[in-house]
């Protein structure tokens, strides 16, 4: 999680949602749970991490965003903006959980965690250790969004928004559902309108849900509420709608699945719509289908915070976002306006229409209009200048809710959000990948929104390889096989950052998945011996050399390299190779006193282990493996096989 919030701090996200934290944090979420293709679908509804591991993930994350804003990552910031990232704790489900002790002392901790700062402060190496005393932020978070599940009654919704209003004494937002719209509304833009006939709604999920005239009072209510603490109130739109799982992605079992993107971009404009034409001054936030291409148009419609995901799973992954502020960047400038509150009034053209609603006739009202009118546009400078600058954010509502019609007919007729724009999945070729070497296309790499998947570099290498088998208590020399690595290329698996979603697997043009066959490496020997089942690496430069702990089809060996890099061995606790490491030559073979006859080593495991260790211990290229280290790796330089 940290470097998920680090990559798209990075890529200009300034407003961060917390992944959903629930009481029960012991759950084992089916795989692969996301599917990309073209719409989105997922069955993954929870955090899967338990909450001190959250915790933890959340506070590395805020702390290496205070490092690289310190470290002008992305330049010298203005001094106003320096503090301007804002983390949005996200809780569910029920309230029973959310008043339980765990998470209350989780949401604590995030409003004052300078305990966990400070031991995370000690654990900072010490070849970075010019930022230990870094004035790193302690309170994190004081606001929250909750999400509950479907069904949840509308009593207990109510009855969790007040408690975290005034027990918690946080600002709330309370993330609605898109069957408030009504199932026959929600039926006919799908089929109808937007042509996804394939997708198909339950009765029960919009019976059991929270019902419109609900959801009006409660709003009500807990605006209310919220007002007599000195707290916000806000809703946002929308949560993922359930459908019955059509798709044979999913692991066989999963009736229903959650649907995002395209169609529920639709789907939650005109929710937006039905809530500004009955509670026009409620804040509303958004998060449905948001793209760079309809960025512009959300930002005109007044919604703070505009948050987006399904976006981030396609290629590109959080190298997507900066194009989001430069079309809104192009947007204003053609419109001649330089903040943002102008650019809602300008968007839509309907400025005049706000400005004439909300100001008084007279010299001031005349004033703005002549100022809209402007090749630069400014009208919080009149507004100032006569000391009416109270005025402003009034004009900028009226201007939104002017805005939301017109921009709710345009995407609702758009083209690209109906179905038959949305069929095509990406290619596959006829090739299935392997451990080492593919087409290198590293369409896998930002398509994986937890950064798992990296690239290093190995030495190609080809040639016969013999095996060693036990025979009368000796080791000796059998018959091998053919062994090749092609490319210098590869791409491998950070295991501890990897959550089996399955996107990787979505957009490569190979069948199988990076995240299944590619080599994986885990952040320690705890986690590589945790999963027994799961083939792949664990290194240590601990003490004077190399070791490696591998997992190759199930069968468990070690290697070690001396502090020279010259000498190896390659041992599965039954027969011991000894190596001539840089140039992947055996030099001896023996076998442990009562070694079973017959059984063998083969020497091609050996070198799986080897090039793809040495090629991500090159530090050349950082990837999370050799970053994390005790001690610096150099490999030595393999030489050709005579």
């Amino acid at each position: 999680m940290a470097q998920n919030i680090a990559l798209s701090w990075l890529a200009g996200a300034r407003i961060l949602e917390l992944k959903t934290v629930q009481a029960n944090d012991r759950l084992t979420i089916p795989r692969p749970c996301i599917d990309a293709a073209n719409v989105v679908y997922n069955i993954e509804w929870s955090q899967e991490l338990r909450l001190e591991e959250s915790l933890r993930e959340y506070v590395k994350g805020s702390m290496l965003v205070d490092v690289l804003r310190e470290a002008e990552a992305l330049g010298p910031a203005p001094s106003p903006m320096r503090d301007q990232t804002i983390f949005d704790m996200s809780v569910g489900y029920d309230l029973e959980g959310i008043r339980s002790a765990p998470i209350r002392a989780w949401m604590e901790a995030l409003r004052d965690a300078g305990e966990h700062v400070e031991a995370l402060r000690r654990e900072i190496p010490a070849d970075l250790g010019r930022w230990r005393d870094l004035d790193f932020r302690n309170v994190l978070s004081d606001q929250v969004t909750l999400s509950t599940f479907h069904g949840c009654p509308a009593n207990e919704i109510e009855a969790i928004g007040r408690f975290l209003l005034e027990e918690m004494n946080l600002h709330v937002t309370v993330k609605l559902n898109p069957t408030l719209l009504g199932r026959e509304a929600v039926d006919g833009l799908l089929h109808d309108v937007l042509g996804y006939t394939e997708v198909e709604t339950r009765a029960e999920d919009f019976e059991r849900d929270l019902q419109w005239a609900q959801a009006l009072e409660m709003v009500d209510r807990l605006t209310e509420a919220a007002h007599a603490r000195g707290r916000t109130f806000a809703v946002k739109l929308t949560n993922t709608l359930v459908v019955r799982n059509h798709r044979p992605f999913f692991p066989a079992g999963e009736e229903i699945m959650y649907l995002s993107g395209q169609p529920l971009h639709v789907l939650t404009l005109h929710l937006l719509e039905r809530f500004r034409q009955e509670r026009p001054e409620l804040p509303l936030s958004f998060s449905a289908g948001v793209d760079s291409r309809n960025f512009p148009d959300c930002v005109a419609l007044g919604l703070v915070p505009i948050t987006v995901c399904s976006d981030l799973l396609r290629p590109g992954g959080y190298a997507r976002l900066p194009r989001y502020l430069a079309r809104l960047e192009e947007r204003m400038r053609g419109l001649g306006v330089a903040c943002l509150g102008d650019y809602v009034i300008k968007a839509e053209g309907r400025g005049e229409e706000s400005v004439r609603a909300t100001v008084e006739a007279g010299e001031l009202r005349e004033t703005l209009l002549v100022a809209l009118a402007a090749e630069r546009v400014d009208l919080l400078g009149p507004l100032e200048e006569r000391g009416r600058a109270e005025l402003y954010p009034g004009l900028v509502q009226a201007a939104a809710r002017l805005n939301t019609g017109p921009i709710v007919a345009r995407a609702t007729a758009e083209p690209r959000y109906r179905a038959g724009a949305n069929r095509k999945t990406p290619k596959k070729i006829d090739s299935h990948l392997s451990l080492f070497d593919c087409v290198n296309c590293d369409k896998c790499l930002p398509a994986c929104p937890n950064d798992a998947n990296f690239v290093y570099e190995t030495e190609p290498l080809s040639g016969d390889f013999e095996s060693y088998r036990v025979a009368e208590g000796m080791a000796v020399t059998a018959a091998g096989g053919p062994f090749e690595v092609r490319e210098r290329h590869q791409i491998a698996v950070f295991q501890d950052f990897c959550n089996d979603c399955g996107n990787c697997d979505t957009f490569c043009p190979e069948e199988g998945g990076p995240f299944l066959e590619k080599p994986r490496f885990f952040g320690s020997l705890d986690a590589w011996r945790r999963w027994p089942e799961r083939d792949g690496f664990s290194v240590t430069t601990e003490g004077m050399g190399l070791r490696v702990w591998a997992r190759l089809r199930g069968r468990e060996y070690t290697l070690e390299v001396d502090q020279t890099g010259e000498h190896a061995v390659f041992s599965d606790g039954v027969l011991r190779l000894e190596i001539d490491h840089p140039r992947r030559r055996v030099l001896q073979a023996e076998a442990a006193p009562g070694a079973p006859e017959g059984h063998a080593i083969a020497v091609a495991d050996y070198l799986v282990t080897a090039l793809a260790v040495d090629g991500v211990l090159d530090p050349s290229r950082a990837n999370p493996v050799n970053c994390a280290l005790a001690a610096p790796w150099y490999p030595p330089r393999p030489e050709k096989r005579p």
